[in-house]
């Protein structure tokens, strides 16, 4: 006997993507990049931080950014498989990966090392042209990026890699460590450290002379001497303020979680909610069953802390979050229990705008960052990611 499966008409889980505010979180970005003579490079790696590399590079496109930023080689080639030809930086690779796939696409590659400048290389005699590559330097993160000792030693092995026609070089950039607070000291030595590796990069290697870029989200919105050549937001795309000014910079978060409530039950006072008993009804109480948890990307640790939109305003999440639900508490059977129903629908975090919990909000709970928030969310495979907006 053949079993039919009938198919939900509505996700059970979604991260739903709000395009047109993406468009507006990228105009006001490329403006500000515009206003001090920069290009906009918005940063897609992550699946576009969980929001869908493919729909974020093409409305970014379309609202003022004319370069992508991502972080593999697999990235880069997702968007080129969709048909996106606009400029693409990949920046974080293994010496031994394969470049010939990523130099045939005219992917710009970041390179920090002559480990990876050898395998770059190897990439485009293989693709049978020269690879586009943007020297990195390590002015004070210490992570990626070529140390500063060796950076002479790497300018000659590109200079004779360019000289035989394996690169091109088109530029020189390093990451920013305490771009979020904008006075910080360092952004200034790391400034400075960036502009005597681009200058010396000039000097000794032929051809254009190299672009510099420095400036992520943070110091685009706040620090328009570091704009350069170009600019790479990342969060901010997406609508979330790195820096948690009162105004959010004028962003629009982006993505909206939520999902639908299960089951609606009464349980008697004494009664235990949960593994572990950890909330116990202090009185006859209403329950909402949501079927959503840490499997989908709602942390166990916000048990008993979070809050959810239902019924038109904040609810409490309690006992603990199981993997695949959570409990909300409606209030006393004897009060004045809100009028709900299986099918209604549970916001986790949106925009804020209706006062449900944002994703800034869930990052405090658990003492983190907006940016794990939503990736951890969006990258689920059980959650269906839905846009709304005009898509290009």
């Amino acid at each position: 006997m053949t079993t039919t499966v009938r198919r939900a008409t509505r996700p059970r889980v979604e991260a739903r993507v709000d395009l047109d505010a993406l468009a507006h979180n990228v105009g006001l970005l490329a403006g500000l990049a515009r206003g001090s003579g920069a290009a906009t490079m918005a940063v897609v790696k992550a699946d576009g931080y969980g929001h869908g590399a493919v729909d974020v590079a093409r409305t970014a496109l379309a609202s003022g950014a004319t370069w992508l930023g991502v972080c593999t080689l697999e990235e880069a080639a997702e968007l080129r498989a969709a048909g996106i030809r606009a400029p693409v930086l990949s920046w974080l690779h293994l010496p031994d990966e394969d470049f010939a796939p990523a130099v045939a696409d005219e992917v710009d590659l970041g390179v920090s090392s002559r480990a990876e400048l050898e395998g770059v290389v190897a990439g485009a005699g293989r693709a049978g042209r020269p690879a586009r590559v943007h020297l990195k330097i390590d002015t004070g993160l210490s992570r990626n990026g070529c140390p500063p000792e060796a950076w002479g030693d790497l300018l000659d092995a590109v200079e004779a890699a360019r000289l035989a026609g394996d690169v091109e070089v088109a530029a020189v950039w390093s990451h920013l460590a305490h771009a979020d607070a904008p006075a910080h000291p360092t952004i200034d030595v790391q400034a400075t450290r960036l502009d005597g590796a681009w200058r010396t990069a000039a000097e000794r290697l032929g051809g254009p002379r190299p672009w510099r870029h420095l400036a992520n989200s943070a110091a685009t919105l706040t620090r328009p001497d570091l704009h350069l050549d170009l600019v790479r937001p990342g969060i901010a795309v997406y609508g979330l303020d790195p820096l948690d000014a009162p105004d959010g910079h004028g962003l629009r978060p982006v993505m909206t979680f939520r999902t639908h409530v299960a089951l609606v039950k009464r349980i008697a006072a004494g009664e235990g909610v949960s593994y572990g008993h950890e909330w116990v009804a202090p009185d006859d109480r209403v329950l909402a069953l949501v079927p959503t948890g840490y499997a989908d990307g709602v942390p166990r640790r916000l048990g008993g802390m979070m809050t959810v939109q239902l019924a038109g305003r904040r609810r409490p999440v309690v006992g603990r979050v199981c993997m695949d639900q959570v409990v909300v508490d409606l209030g006393p059977a004897a009060g004045d229990v809100p009028p709900v129903a299986p099918g209604d629908e549970v916001v986790l975090f949106g925009a804020g705008d209706a006062g449900e919990p944002t994703a800034a909000e869930w990052a405090r709970w658990l003492d983190t960052i907006h940016y794990e928030v939503v990736t951890g969310v969006g990258c689920r495979p059980r959650v269906t990611r839905t846009t709304a907006g005009t898509s290009p």
